[in-house]
């Protein structure tokens, strides 16, 4: 253990690296415009601007720098009147239809306020940004007016815009006008790196390009003209090796077939429901955009615009909630986490032999370690997390070859979670920071004061979590099964054996009988921190607990203290710290929901899954584009009015988007037996808001069938039937 880290005092100062709120950072409050491409993503107003009128976390970001601050279009110098905006369904393009407002264009002359229509369309590529500014004149006079383009890039890193203080940056250099007529803005970082935005226009600005671009317009009646612009984010001496990037067509065609092919790969789903359809659908090309094509596969970035990174408990509980629907996902998860396995001990890091990623950025204050987020490994539950997945990919597909593939990282992340997870040697897996400046809390709900007893005083390290014996439960059971396929049947043993050693000291040390649930930790004198949560509901998602006992901790869940009404809070109403409003003490998570759903549907309670799936469907009806968040506050539903915005989630967020998937993998009980080529749906059932589902290329192996599934009032059941199917593949129904 690194000293310098160990039994530091925490406090009400102590707020670790989480997001500053303030009205900078507050973008889910007006739900801005967001495209994601690779590690690039552009965070947009309703007018298509960055920080026009105004200091916001707007703009655009490339490998975690900003490389684009301002962004302001202008009609005859003023600000055009936003006529509408939208990002594309398939979220590749963003279109703003903008006018004039009323303009004294001469002392005798007035220009009328929607004579003019400019349209803006933004395509982001993987470094760089194509936009199309088209003008056209609708007045039925000749029109002489002027388009301006105001620029500016400050280079901040993302923690920087999240509200990390710096004591030094580096240079930023002053604009270059480039005989080529390009505009380059540079900047050399203290990590010895120059990053630079080069801007390219056609036509050229009147004058020589610089921070204020300006073009004449000059149209007749019903003319148009259109300007484009392009941006490029260059590091280092990259620009020289790289090709020459496609025009606005091209690279619009290229994304939107990339998109296509990754909508291909998974399974898709249309309804009676409209709301339902348009919910699924956004989630879906959500999932598309934040998902980032890497030589392992297809590996899903956490969020815009605060996570929109490699993170390794995010995409692991992304591709198990999207398992049923999307194993390529998983597939790529897999590898990519299995490439950045830890290898060494590195207390700076967090990192130690075996154990999975938590957080990887490439910013310059990661490289300098202003932030240990680099390669960063302080999280308790991404190993168990990555061993469940790779056991329940393997009986989702019947893909051995992978699971041979990373075999060796399957075993040295049992060997972490033996040697390194376990500190105490008790057989629980908890976690205590190596290093000062790393997290303090490691499992999902790592704000510095989630952890806390019923009095209110925060658990002291090392600390076991609830939801992570679960999850640690499940990885040594799923190796089990995993050693046994192999045929290696002394590990398939001995792991099971400790699988249910586990249990039963969870069983023994966790349970708290007047609560009807679990405790939400063990701090580290083992006294159990008995606060009613939702990390229990995860225990049910895994099958840890007892049958009654999971029925105990449903009940406890739809109490009017722990579910609103859209969903179940992270903490429960009544206890020390719950804040309805805080980012982890009582907010309503809905990838948390989504776990929970699924655990609710491995043992049978369908009429608190119900309940629960309603609130989340009500939810995302509830919120602009049927986007869910990454989180909203755990104020109790009223009547009339929607689920009250946290002011700095994340949107769209991964595991967020990913809730519908676990959602309809709880309705349908969806399993597959690949040795077997058989799709089983265990003891399906619709909710009332859903009277007929439709499921196309659900794929087992090479084969793959289209499905329909019809709710009967009457008695409540539902019928399959197939509807298409190709290769050999069979679909039963198990009520």
């Amino acid at each position: 253990m690194d000293d310098e880290g160990a039994g530091l005092p925490r406090s009400e100062e102590e707020s670790g690296w989480s997001v500053a709120a303030t009205a900078a950072t507050a973008l889910a409050l007006y739900r801005p415009r967001t495209l994601k491409n690779g590690s690039s993503f552009l965070v947009l107003d309703h007018f298509g601007d960055a920080q026009a009128i105004g200091s916001t976390a707007e703009g655009l970001f490339h490998d975690d720098t900003r490389f684009v601050s301002r962004l302001s279009l202008r009609v005859a110098g003023m600000r055009p009147l936003l006529l509408s905006s939208a990002v594309s369904a398939d979220n590749t393009v963003l279109t703003v239809n903008l006018t004039n407002p009323d303009l004294t264009v001469a002392p005798d002359r007035k220009l009328l306020r929607d004579t003019v229509h400019v349209e803006r369309q933004m395509v982001l590529g993987a470094g760089m940004v194509r936009e199309r500014i088209s003008v056209r004149n609708f007045g039925e006079a000749h029109l002489s007016t002027e388009i301006s383009l105001s620029i500016a890039a400050d280079f901040a890193d993302i923690f920087e815009v999240r509200g990390q203080n710096r004591a030094r940056r580096g240079e930023r250099r002053a604009p270059e006008a480039r005989p080529d007529g390009s505009l380059v803005f540079a900047y050399l970082g203290l990590d010895g790196v120059e990053r630079r935005t080069r801007l390219e226009f056609n036509p050229r600005p009147q004058g020589t390009p610089a921070r204020d671009n300006r073009w004449p317009v000059e149209l007749d009646p019903g003319g148009q003209t259109v300007i484009e612009v392009m941006i490029l984010c260059e590091s280092g001496t990259e620009a020289a090796e790289a090709p020459s990037p496609p025009g606005f067509d091209a690279l619009l065609a290229g994304i939107r077939n990339w998109c296509g092919a990754r909508e291909r790969q998974r399974a898709t789903v249309i309804s009676s429901n409209q709301a339902f359809n348009d919910w699924f659908a956004r989630s879906a090309s959500d999932l598309t955009m934040l998902t980032t094509e890497t030589e392992s596969g297809p590996f899903p970035f956490a969020g815009i615009p605060w996570f929109s990174c490699p993170f390794g408990r995010d995409s692991l509980i992304t591709a198990i909630q999207c398992l049923w629907a999307d194993p390529e996902l998983a597939r790529g998860v897999l590898r990519y986490h299995a490439k950045l396995q830890a290898t060494e001990l590195d207390p700076a890091r967090d990192a130690e032999p075996g154990k999975i990623l938590h957080e990887s950025r490439s910013g310059e204050m990661a490289a300098l370690r202003e932030v240990p987020f680099g390669r960063y490994y302080g999280s308790v539950d991404s190993t168990p997390l990555f061993v469940v997945l790779a056991a329940q990919y393997a009986e989702r597909t019947g893909d051995w070859a992978l699971v041979r593939e990373i075999w060796p990282h399957i075993v040295a992340a049992l060997g972490w979670i033996e040697r390194y997870g376990d500190i105490d040697g008790d057989g629980l897996l908890e976690y205590d920071r190596q290093s000062v400046n790393g997290l303090v809390n490691q499992g999902w709900k790592d704000s510095w004061d989630s952890v806390f007893h019923a009095d209110g005083k925060l658990a002291e390290a090392p600390i076991a979590l609830i939801e992570v014996q679960a999850y640690g439960e499940a990885a040594w059971r799923g190796a089990g099964r995993m050693a046994k396929a192999l045929g290696h049947e002394d590990e398939a043993a001995l792991w099971t054996d400790r699988a249910d050693a586990l249990r039963a000291r969870v069983e023994e040390a966790f349970w708290i009988e007047e609560l009807s649930t679990y405790a939400l930790a063990l701090d580290g004198e083992k006294r159990p921190c008995r606060v009613r949560s939702s990390n229990a509901g995860h225990a049910l998602l895994t099958g840890l607990p007892t049958p009654e006992r999971a029925r105990r901790i449903g009940q406890t869940l739809m109490t009017p203290e722990s579910f609103c009404g859209w969903g179940i809070r992270t903490i429960a109403e009544g206890e020390s710290r719950y804040n309805p409003m805080s980012y982890h003490n009582g907010s309503v998570w809905p990838h948390d929901n989504g776990l929970i759903a699924l655990g609710m549907k491995r043992y049978g309670l369908n009429a608190q899954l119900e309940r629960l799936l309603t609130g989340i469907y009500d939810s995302a009806l509830a919120v602009d584009m049927y986007r869910l968040p990454e989180l909203f506050c755990g104020f109790a539903r009223r009547h009339g009015e929607g689920p009250t915005s946290y002011p700095v989630a994340c949107l769209p967020q991964a595991w967020a988007a990913a809730t519908v998937y676990a959602a309809l993998g709880a309705m349908l009980g969806v399993s597959f037996r690949p040795e077997d080529g058989v799709i089983r749906f265990l003891r399906p059932f619709l909710p009332s808001w859903l009277e007929e589902l439709r499921i196309e290329n659900l794929r087992l192996g090479t084969a793959m069938v289209d499905v329909r599934l019809r709710r009967h009032d009457a008695d409540g059941g539902v019928s399959l039937n197939v509807l298409r199917r190709r290769g050999q593949v069979e679909v039963a129904v198990i009520t």
